[in-house]
């Protein structure tokens, strides 16, 4: 038959309803495919080699089977539109049981992992149906030989991730319907896990990519991902991923009871990266300032680099506090941040006797510079300057801890380099340092604008400069140096207005040092050399003495002024090893001790001709008591001192030493013996002036230090011995103390401090590896100026938890506490002993702890404290509590007496999403 025949042999069997005759072509393989619908019939032929006709979907076939058969072929290719395929990529399938189509269906069906892959679009599921007409798909779980649902569906799109009961999706439309759905939305700049917001609905449908509404849905950061211990329940909500999710009435759910917090409409940034948006505040109480809002305010990121929070506290009594906070990071180039503090703090109320009123501020700019970016330049900065009382009248919580710091420093720096040689370093420098502890009018505030150094690459004018020098002669070398400043010093009512440089000064020196070094006898190094000193002034001070006033008058004389010196020096020194050896099968097997022995030599002429004689108000010379006229130098009072007026012709002498010993490890597979210290350090020295009219012997300084008990305790000392006596006015006298009826040397000074830390892991015996676990974390209390222990208590009294603090959480949690709890103990004892006047007194002597204790891996107290004995006082004692509930933080921490007396209590969710979810009471000593 020839296909025009097949063909009206099909329109035939259609039109007069003959299904017997389509069965029959069918078989005979003559047609491929018929069917009919809504008056428009397909009929396709088996394609011959010479049939090249195509016939649409769309063909109207009841005026095609009324034409000539002959006119059929005669339809031009290019007159037959085809239909537009919606899909825009192949759909790729597979599963592992089946894969089954069904043509009556439409319907393609997958079993068992089954999974279906569409450009972006990523299904898998244990049961999958793909409408191949609507191009839809539904997926759902499939049940195991205990009829358990397992195999539940992974939908993903994209990056968002969506794991339901079951899915309903369109690849044409993008839309879906989805059952019980789970997913977790990344939040701020943490990482999907513990501190991602887990979002589930009953219903989800999903508008398109960026849209989906939900209904009964529940929003949590528990880990728990089928019991969650708390959730916000919302009955409707609009949710963009990675964006936001606007709900309307919300109400927190604890254990599946519901809670009085509620919302009617809520809203929840789910954005990634760094957005701006309001700073949720902290509210409570004082006794002397009322009720407060505090920490309230904005972030505002500022660029990819910087971003920048405002923040601000508010009190019922009229105190408010302002606050800024930025950082600022570029890689490969620096990173730095600001923190600008602002305080007016008012006591009690007006017309009360103890009303008062002050205002504070403190400034922190930390800046640090990558190598990388410049190796021949650098700046940096550490500036940490502001009231001195800031932190003793600080309204913030987490400044108490830094009330036990008695100074401010700051630094500013910039250096240069050029190494063209003779290589010269340049640098720049302000710097600043504050006393904390004195009254606003005493002058607490020394500071350098600026300090410029500069130096030359050391020369060494007999030999070439890649040759080698031996000898006293080819060692010849010389340097310069530069240093000039500008110094001031003011207090803190001048500080940082024009009075602060009323008493500035200004000096410059010059300095070249000439040495050269050998080697004599093989053992003994010898080093000579000398020192010139230049030094300039802008102002120098005329002395007279006002009779009336009994007081030496000062006049400040304005203009360049100079001076020169110099002095000479040579030394020689050795070192000696001595070692007593007990043998390899002893548990001591050596002991060395190693001794390095110095005498130096220095000699510096007396400068006598920038001295004049001081002259009273009657013009007569002054004199002292032996009848002798008293000089002054018109350089006294300047940046960088006087010249000497009496000649020095001293000798030094030094002794350091070091004690090791080997001792024979207990484990038997370690071969090498351990080399452990038994003094760190010994030193002893003194000096012998011949040019002194008396008192010629310097007092012996003695210091030294150690470490013991495996380097868990570590000590520290250091003394003065004076030879000479003392009259009964306490005054030295040029008689030796042992002459005088007394010991060869009196114990002027000495001072001794000890610190021990200990935890349960110094027990255990698998701790090689545990001890070097804190080495490379970050610490934030040394970046902020504060101490690097809690000796003092703990300053972190505004956030949850530390960044990074509960990188061992899962891990902890799987442990169960037997006859072990985790435990960790801080010991510092410091003395002091004074006796220059036989007043043989302890000046200073205090004891300081701190410790913490994991009686369960929730539970965690922890104490600290100190006792002066000296003053019979406690320093500040602090008692800690902790308790991790889940997805919740529960802290108290009290301080029962003291200055800073006052406790807080604080319970919120752990995670930064939702860290605003919280109670926070707050107390302070009252005044």
């Amino acid at each position: 038959m020839t296909r025009q025949t097949i063909t009206k042999i099909g329109l035939i069997a259609l039109q007069s309803n003959k299904q017997h005759l389509l069965l029959i072509l069918l078989l005979f393989g003559s047609i491929s495919c018929l069917f009919s619908q809504e008056g428009k019939v397909i009929v396709i032929p088996v394609k011959s080699i010479a049939d090249s006709v195509k016939i649409s979907a769309t063909t109207d076939f009841s005026a095609i089977a009324i034409r000539d058969s002959i006119q059929t072929d005669s339809i031009p290719a290019d007159s037959i539109r085809k239909k537009e395929t919606l899909l825009l990529d192949k759909i790729k399938y597979k599963a592992k049981d089946y894969v089954k189509l069904s043509q009556k269906d439409q319907k393609i069906y997958l079993y068992n992992e089954a999974e279906i892959l569409y450009q972006d679009t990523e299904l898998k599921a244990g049961i999958i149906t793909m409408d191949y007409i609507k191009n839809e798909v539904y997926a759902g779980r499939i049940k195991d030989s205990l009829g358990n649902y397992t195999q539940t569906p992974y939908f993903k799109q994209a990056d968002n991730v969506v794991i339901p009961d079951s899915i309903r999706f369109n690849f044409d439309s993008q839309k879906a319907l989805i059952w019980n759905s789970r997913t977790e939305q990344q939040a701020g700049l943490g990482s999907l896990g513990s501190d991602a917001m887990k979002v589930y609905a009953e219903i989800t449908k999903k508008e398109n990519d960026s849209v989906y509404f939900l209904s009964k849905g529940k929003l949590t950061t528990s880990k728990d991902t089928v019991n969650p211990d708390y959730y916000i329940l919302i009955n409707k909500a609009k949710f963009v991923p990675k964006k936001k999710v606007i709900a309307g009435f919300s109400n927190m759910y604890i254990a599946d009871i519901p809670t009085p917090i509620a919302l009617p409409f809520a809203y929840f940034p789910m954005s990634t990266g760094r957005t701006g948006g309001l700073i949720f505040p902290t509210f409570g109480s004082v006794d002397d300032r009322g009720y407060f809002i505090q920490n309230g305010g904005y972030y505002l990121p500022i660029s990819d680099y910087a971003d920048l929070e405002l923040t601000g506290d508010l009190y019922t009594n009229g105190s408010y506090g302002l606050n800024s906070r930025s950082v600022y990071v570029k890689r490969y180039k620096y990173r730095g941040g600001f923190n600008l503090q602002y305080q007016n703090i008012i006591n009690s109320q007006k017309g009360f006797d103890d009303y008062s009123r002050s205002t504070s501020y403190n400034i922190q700019w930390n800046h640090s510079q990558d190598q990388k970016s410049n190796p021949n330049s650098t700046f940096s900065a550490s500036v940490n300057l502001g009231s001195s009382q800031y932190y003793q009248n600080s309204l913030r919580l987490q400044d108490i801890a830094n009330t036990q710091n008695n100074t401010l420093s700051s630094s500013i720096s910039y250096s240069k380099t050029f190494p063209e040689y003779p290589s010269v370093n340049m640098s720049l420098t302000a710097s600043h340092s504050q006393l904390t502890s004195t009254d606003v009018t005493d002058d607490n505030i020394d500071m350098t604008l600026p300090t410029f150094q500069a130096s030359m690459e050391r020369i060494y004018p007999f030999v070439k400069r890649d040759g080698i020098k031996k000898g006293a002669i080819e060692n010849i070398n010389f340097q310069y140096d530069v240093n000039a400043q500008n110094r001031l010093t003011t207090n803190d009512e001048d500080f940082l207005t024009g009075k602060m440089f009323d008493n500035a000064r200004i000096g410059l020196k010059h300095n070249i040092p000439i040495s050269t070094n050998f080697k004599v006898a093989k053992y003994l190094s010898v080093s000579m050399g000398g020192t010139y000193e230049d030094v300039w002034s802008l102002q120098t001070y005329n002395q007279t003495y006002d009779n009336d006033a009994s007081a030496i008058v000062r006049d400040t004389i304005q203009g360049f002024d100079r001076f020169n010196s110099y002095n000479l020096s040579t030394s020689i020194g050795t070192t000696v090893y001595g070692t007593f050896t007990r043998g390899e099968d002893k548990k001591i097997q050596a002991i060395r001790h190693v001794m390095r022995p110095s005498i130096s030599y220095g000699y510096t002429p007396a400068f006598d001709q920038y001295y004049d004689d001081l002259y009273d108000s009657d013009g007569a010379p002054r004199t002292d008591s032996d009848g002798d006229i008293t000089q002054y130098t018109r350089f006294n009072g300047t940046l960088y001192g006087v010249p000497s007026l009496s000649k020095s012709n001293a000798v030094s002498f030094s002794l350091a030493n070091t004690l090791e010993a080997k001792v024979k490890s207990k484990d038997s597979t370690d071969l090498e013996p351990k080399k452990i210290d038994i003094l760190k350090n010994l030193n002893f020295s003194t000096s012998y002036n011949f040019n002194a009219d008396s008192l010629k012997l310097s007092p012996i300084s003695v210091s030294g230090g150690t470490a013991i008990l495996n380097s868990k305790m570590s000590i520290n000392f250091a003394g003065t011995l004076d030879p000479y006596a003392i009259d009964n006015n306490g005054t030295r006298i040029n008689t030796f103390n042992k002459a005088n009826g007394g010991s060869l040397f009196r114990l002027t000074t000495a001072r001794a401090n000890m610190s021990y830390s200990l935890s349960s892991k110094d027990f255990q015996k698998d701790n090689k590896d545990k001890e070097k676990e804190g080495e490379n974390k970050y610490d934030y209390a040394a970046a902020s100026g504060g101490r690097t222990d809690d000796l003092f208590g703990d300053a972190d009294f505004s956030s949850n938890r530390r960044p990074g603090e509960d990188e061992d959480e899962e891990e902890r949690e799987t442990k169960y506490y037997s006859n072990t709890i985790p435990w960790d103990l801080r010991l510092a004892y410091t003395v002091g002993y004074t006796n220059p006047n036989r007043q043989n007194s302890i000046n200073s002597h205090s004891l300081m702890f701190s410790g913490n204790i994991e009686l369960t891996p929730k539970w965690k107290v922890g104490a600290s404290s100190g006792y002066d004995l000296v003053n019979k006082g406690f320093s500040i004692t602090q008692l800690r509590f902790q308790r991790e509930l889940g997805s919740f933080n529960l802290r108290f921490n009290w301080t029962p007496f003291g200055t800073y007396e006052r406790w807080d209590f604080f319970i919120g969710i752990s995670s930064s999403i939702l860290q605003d979810i919280k109670w926070d009471k707050q107390s302070r000593r009252s005044n």
